[in-house]
This record gives C-alpha cells, sequence and structure tokens, in this order.
C-alpha cells in the first residue's frame, strides 16, 4: 500500500514538473531558450521563442531586449514574419538602426544632448548631430527570466542602468515583460523605479512590413490623433500641438501611408517622409487604449497598437538606404518598414507643457503597449 502510494505521488510530482516546463512545440504556449551567440566581450547572448496555440511565435533576445522576428499568419494561413532583424547577434551589436530594440533610458531625442532638473543640468551624449537619441539600452545583455505558471508565455528582461550612465541622475531599475496569448495579442509592459530624481521614456523600435518584402508605401494607417508634434530642422519637437486636419498628417481615417508622403509640405521635407510624434487623442491611460492601426491589402494582414502612453512616434524608414543587410542577407532599403513607438513625446524634459517624462523616487514608472495581429 505504501508503495502503491509513493508511486502516484511520484506520478503526481511528474506531471506537475511537465506542466511547468516549456512548450516543446510551437503549437503549444511556452518559452523556448537557446543561445544566440557570444557578444564581443565574451558573453553568452540568448534567444527566446514565445508560442501561442494560434501558431504566432515571437522571438527575443536578451541582448538589448530586441525583438527579433514576429511570425504570423496572412488571410490565405501562410505564416511570415513581419519585422525586419538580423539573422546574427553581430548585426545587432553593430547595426545602429535600432532594429527591434529597447529604446531608453530616453526614447526618441533630447535636445542639444541635455536637460536640467531642480536647476541642475545633465550632460548626454550626442549622437544624432547635436542631440541625444534613444540611449544606449539596445546595447547591453539583459538579464532574463522565462515563463511562468500562470502564463507559460511570458518572458521578464530586467537591467540596472546606474547612476551617471550616458550622465543620467540615478539608479534606474528596468523590467521589460513580453507576453503572448491566444488572441495573437503581444503585449509589452515596462516598469522601472529609481533612487533619484531622473527622466525616462522607454518604447519598443520594431520595423515592421506586414507583407514581409516591398515598401509600405500601400498599408492602410489609422491613428488616432488630432494632433501631432512639428519639428524643426533638427527633428526636435517645436512645443506646438498642430492639428492634423487639411494636413498630410491626418491619418484619422484609414489612408495609404504613401498616399500623400511626397507632398510638398515643410513638415514631411524635414522628416523626410514620417518621423514625427503623433499626440494620441485617448492621453495617458491606465489600462491600454487602441492608438493606431494598420491594414496590408496584398496578405490581409492586420496590426492594431493599443497603448498607455500619450503619444506614438511614426518613421517610415526613410533613412533605410540599403547598407543595413538583415534576414537571409537582404537590404533593408528606403521605406520598406514603419516604427509604431509608443512613447511620451520627444524632448519632453526641455517642455514642460508637454506630459513629464520625470520620474522620482518611491513613485513607479508603467507603462503598457499591445500589438495585436489579425487578418481580412
Amino acid at each position: 500500500m505504501k508503495i502503491r502510494v509513493c508511486m502516484l505521488l511520484l506520478l503526481s510530482l511528474t506531471a506537475s514538473l511537465a506542466d511547468a516546463r516549456p512548450a516543446k512545440d510551437a503549437k503549444s504556449p511556452g518559452v523556448k531558450m537557446r543561445v544566440f551567440g557570444k557578444t564581443h566581450d565574451g558573453r553568452d547572448a540568448h534567444l527566446y521563442t514565445l508560442s501561442n496555440k494560434a501558431g504566432m511565435e515571437v522571438v527575443i533576445t536578451d541582448y538589448g531586449a530586441t525583438v527579433v522576428s514576429i511570425k504570423v499568419p496572412d488571410r490565405n494561413g501562410k505564416i511570415g514574419d513581419v519585422v525586419l532583424g538580423y539573422d546574427t547577434l553581430e548585426g545587432y551589436e553593430d547595426g545602429t538602426a535600432y532594429i527591434g530594440a529597447t529604446a531608453g533610458r530616453y526614447a526618441n531625442r533630447i535636445a542639444g544632448a541635455k536637460f536640467s532638473l531642480d536647476g541642475k543640468e545633465f550632460t548626454l551624449p550626442k549622437n544624432d548631430h547635436e542631440n541625444h537619441l534613444h540611449g544606449v539600452f539596445n546595447k547591453v545583455l539583459w538579464d532574463a527570466a522565462p515563463g511562468s505558471l500562470n502564463n507559460p508565455s511570458l518572458l521578464r528582461l530586467r537591467y540596472l542602468s546606474k547612476d551617471g550612465e550616458e550622465g543620467y541622475p540615478g539608479n534606474l531599475s528596468v523590467e521589460v515583460s513580453v507576453s503572448l496569448n491566444d488572441a495573437n495579442e503581444f503585449k509589452v509592459e515596462y516598469t522601472a523605479t529609481t533612487d533619484k530624481k531622473t527622466v525616462v521614456n522607454l518604447t519598443n523600435h520594431s520595423y515592421f512590413n506586414l507583407a514581409g518584402s516591398g515598401t509600405i508605401l500601400e498599408n492602410k494607417l489609422t491613428l488616432l490623433a488630432s494632433r501631432f508634434t512639428p519639428v524643426d530642422a533638427a527633428l526636435i519637437p517645436t512645443g506646438e500641438l498642430r492639428p492634423v486636419a487639411g494636413t498630410p498628417f491626418d491619418f484619422r481615417e484609414s489612408t495609404a501611408v504613401g498616399a500623400r508622403i511626397e507632398q510638398d509640405d515643410e513638415q514631411l521635407k524635414l522628416g523626410h517622409g514620417y518621423d514625427h510624434n503623433w499626440v494620441l487623442d485617448a492621453g495617458i491611460k491606465d489600462k491600454p487604449s487602441l492608438a493606431a492601426t494598420i491594414y496590408e491589402p496584398n496578405s490581409g494582414r492586420i496590426l492594431e497598437v493599443s497603448t498607455t502612453e500619450p503619444g506614438i512616434q511614426i518613421y517610415t524608414g526613410n533613412f533605410l538606404d540599403g547598407t543595413a543587410h538583415g534576414k537571409g542577407g537582404g537590404s533593408y532599403e528606403r521605406r520598406t518598414a514603419i516604427c509604431l513607438e509608443t512613447q511620451h513625446f520627444p524632448d519632453s524634459p526641455n517642455h514642460p507643457d508637454f506630459p513629464t517624462a520625470t520620474l522620482k523616487p518611491g513613485k513607479k514608472f508603467h507603462s503598457i503597449s499591445v500589438y495585436k495581429f489579425s487578418t481580412k
């Protein structure tokens, strides 16, 4: 009798352990891990594959908390990769286009590479002419913890940005939590805390091409935004919140990305296309609200982006010039992808009227963005 009870307990324990393991196939929810390569300083970087029961797959690397691939079906059920990326770790280490990366400490531009807090000026590296752009979160190795019993298709990535890194004040503890559900919703949740007053703005910088190839000019874009932030020659916001009505920036109704991109418009000329922040009508929310929808007519794929953030930067790959060689050795040409960067506004630390990007000790930065894929 005792032997039988022990055997039953052993079988029960074995079953429990099996339930806790990551999925072994693409149709079972879970996270699979494998080595991606060694960084230039000799450390192992990894790839983590999140999958769901619907067959969708998202691959993340702990190098830069970077999205490497997103594979979803088209209207005929054919699976395709809908984001730009590299086949090797070296591509991400040496690349300069922030492809798939977590951008931070401050996503987007800070004018003159400086800002002030409580009368003290902080100077940052000038990596975008005279300005500071995005930061170095895409060039560091994050700590990763895959899976949980409650949500097997979950990955947590953590990084401590030390006080003074790139000139920013405060030890900033950052967590990027990514998950995938069976409704083909890829969720990215950001949290951060600091021990000194600082500024923070985090986003994902994936380049989407829902067709998998070609330009994105036929993609139909809808933005729930009645205003945008016009820029100067350095692509820094002027401080104005300009209505989109009557301009090439009006995407309140579904419009092809390329329909007006070559119009004789000062803002389009400054950005060499769209490289601007839209002011979302919903503003800052506790729960994600729909911000943007893209429909690719040839594949039938649809991407809906929801966020708690007040803004979204639309970038139409204007500076891709074919020198970046990505997956399969292909070159990434101008306007072969579109970025939808949910965020606080660019240069907010230097614009008191913009939603504040200041984070104080004892407070928590919290942001959620959801990327939902479907077809029609």
